[in-house]
């Protein structure tokens, strides 16, 4: 064996054997796992310094530095949110760490409510959600430290500037349901450590509501499952003050349950829907009349209208059939449904009547992604921010009065989007479903297989890839390479159809459809298997860790982010539990043991291979997908490596899944990130 030329950290295999069903399957790496013991702190240690020291040397480092650093500076804004005659949004001036919210009365001058980047030295503080009262007196907001999927609910008076004390702990992805009159707030945290220490974290999800002015421990419990341990609650007042709507949802899965309670007559919660058949969002009410969105009998959705007095479902009245396009997002305004819509991954604007007669379709820029979209019923405009991969962050106002949209604020960037091009095709995959492909590049590109190419995809969690402004990915184009993005099956790119077709036992599709759109771009000449990355995080990083190890000869250089590496495994961590009806459970589930062994990136390391140029990187307080992925997958791989290329492992300090993050450790790692690959993909040119 050629003598390595990385010297990798010492990683000791201990000897570690699981029995699978009757199989005898090794795990030497085990003590990877406990990121607190200092074995583990020492390697990570060495493992940081050596790549620090690789990236250090590297030419094209120090030039992406510079221009990321340019290419972030611009303003970025939310889509406002109204309260009577108050606006309140988020603006970021460009390098900030993180955005500051604000707040204006009518035409005032705005002027910061509160400003994350004064809670921390280094920005690891972030506003993660935010909660106005109706008559905008009171806003309650969430803030993460570190990256951290914990979270804690705070109230600030908006005339006083200042917080009234109460303080609300134990959340994830919480939001605060006020009552109209302000006088509290219903919303859902999991129990501490001492009311329940020997149950499994983040588990026995309750609601509570909480009365201003009072401590949490006093909060009256409203809700709780203790049969069903792993559901969970979202909490929602429904705009006349009457019901109280709780989303009722199980880990990942889509499909969700539907209760309510009526707060005028009191009594138990109605379940609605009781079933996990299907997704069921509750859009608004007339009275006892709720509008939902579901894909009930409607892959890609509809709109339904349930009389909750005789919610007998043959009562049930569509109000807006499904089509061919996916629902991404539904709101009632103006007594108008605005339903944003999903054509081959890209967003689509329509309005309807509230009888469901279609209106007509709202023009967009140009092909690309609706983010957000903040409305109430009675106003008589709504906001969207739309963007795509070489339109910045606008935030556009439409006005039913004008029937016009008109652009809030657009940034201006220091970059020209006019000399490059994105086109969309549809290839082919293994068994032979088409895939679509966004790319984008300068215009005149020549087809030579000789660009670099960087491909990008997630392909899971009924989760769309749509096009998105990524400002890092600006320089890649500047320097002449090729963006790809798949949209693979797994997503919600054509509902939930093609979602099932990317999960479990259907895995192995999304790692088809990814090789295959390697394929494509090479067969079409946009690139060659040495001047080809590909790029992914969180179950993006599986996709490119399972395609890497079946076929490392298709690859000129990966970024491994935020990975799920060890699908044996995975579920005894955090948030781990909540994904098994995604990936299956290798452990319960024989046959599911069967395909996740076949695809586990972990267990498919080969001694010997010549696997291409790798970059994993991870955080150490990454609660939801635990850095032990990372961390197993480097050490098998440097233990098999043959010493041709470096495989090198980066693991940020203070820094979570990527929630929250601060500008500066996002331009850091872009920084790292790109110049590994391109470094691999050009050398130093």
């Amino acid at each position: 064996m050629t003598k390595p030329r990385f010297p990798y950290p010492p990683a000791p295999q201990s000897d570690v054997v699981d029995n699978y069903h009757g199989r005898a399957i090794p795990d030497p790496y085990r003590w990877l796992e406990d990121p607190d013991s200092p074995e583990t702190q020492a390697w990570t240690a060495a493992q940081n310094t050596l790549t620090r020291h690789f990236i250090d040397e590297l030419p094209a480092r120090a030039v992406f530095a510079e221009r990321l650093a340019t290419l972030w500076n611009y303003p970025r804004y939310t889509a406002p949110i109204t309260r009577h005659s108050r606006t309140f949004f988020q603006k970021n001036d460009g390098l900030q760490n993180q955005p500051a919210l604000y707040w204006q009365e009518g035409d005032a001058p705005p002027q910061v409510l509160l400003d994350p980047n004064t809670l921390s030295d280094d920005g690891t503080v972030a506003l993660i959600g935010q909660s106005v009262t109706a008559d905008g007196r009171y806003l309650a907001y969430t803030l993460s430290q570190s990256g951290s999927d914990w979270q804690t609910i705070h109230v600030r008076n908006v005339d006083a500037g200042a917080d009234t004390g109460d303080v609300i702990q134990w959340c994830k992805f919480a939001n605060a349901a006020w009552l109209p009159d302000d006088s509290g707030f219903y919303y859902a945290r999991y129990p501490t450590p001492d009311e329940m220490p020997d149950a499994p974290p983040s588990t026995h999800h309750r609601v509570y509501f909480h009365k201003m002015g009072t401590a949490q421990a006093a909060d009256e419990l409203v809700y709780a499952r203790p049969d069903a341990p792993d559901l969970g609650f979202n909490p929602e007042v429904t705009d006349d003050g009457r019901y109280l709507i709780l989303h009722v949802w199980d880990g990942t899965d889509p499909r969700n349950r539907l209760y309510y309670r009526d707060l005028q007559t009191g009594g138990d919660f109605v379940r609605l829907i009781d079933e996990m058949e299907a997704k069921y969002i509750f859009i608004a009410n007339d009275g006892p009349l709720f509008y939902l969105e579901t894909d009930d009998d409607a892959p890609h959705g509809r709109v339904v209208a349930i009389n909750v007095e005789n919610p007998a479902r043959v009562n049930w009245q569509e109000i807006i059939p499904e089509s061919d396009e996916t629902i991404e997002y539904s709101r009632l305004v103006n007594e108008h449904f605005v339903l944003d819509r999903l054509r081959h991954a890209s967003h689509h604007l329509y309005l309807f009547q509230k009888d469901g007669t279609a209106v007509g379709e709202i023009p967009l820029p140009t092909p690309g992604s609706i983010v957000e979209l903040t409305s109430r019923r009675a106003d008589t405009r709504f906001y969207y921010h739309f963007q795509s991969f070489l339109y910045p962050p606008t935030i556009f106002c439409y006005d039913f009065e004008t029937g016009q949209a008109t652009a809030v604020h657009q940034p201006t960037l220091h970059f020209d989007p006019t000399l490059y091009e994105t086109t969309q095709v549809f290839y082919e995959s293994k068994d032979g479903t088409a895939v679509p492909l966004f790319l984008t590049h300068k215009k005149g590109l020549k087809l030579d297989g000789a660009n670099p190419t960087l491909l990008y995809g997630y392909g899971g969690f009924n989760i769309n890839l749509p096009p998105l402004f990524v400002p890092t990915r600006l320089a890649w184009l500047e320097r002449g390479g090729v963006f790809a993005q798949a949209n693979l099956r797994g997503g919600a790119e054509y509902g939930e159809e093609w979602h099932q077709a990317g999960m479990l036992h259907n895995k192995q599709n999304v790692f088809d459809d990814f090789i295959a759109a390697a394929e494509w771009l090479i067969d079409q000449g946009y690139t060659s298997p040495q001047k080809l990355a590909i790029e992914g995080r969180s179950n993006g990083g599986l996709l490119v860790a399972a395609c890497m190890v079946q076929r490392p000869d298709l690859f000129g250089a990966v970024h491994c982010g935020v990975p799920v590496i060890d699908m044996l495994r995975y579920h005894l961590f955090t948030a781990g539990r909540y994904w098994t009806s995604e990936y299956g459970n290798a452990i319960e589930n024989p046959a599911h043991f069967e395909f996740l062994i076949a695809y586990s990136p972990l267990h498919n390391v080969k001694p010997g291979v010549a696997y291409p140029p790798l970059i994993i990187t991870t955080a150490d307080t990454d609660d939801r997908v635990v850095p032990m992925h990372a961390k197993k997958f480097a050490a098998a791989l440097q233990a098999a490596d043959p010493g041709i290329n470096p495989l090198l492992l980066r693991v940020e300090m203070k820094a979570g899944h990527g929630l929250g993050k601060p500008t500066a450790k996002l331009i850091e790692e872009a920084a790292d990130v790109y110049a590994f690959l391109w470094t691999m993909l050009l050398g130093n040119g």
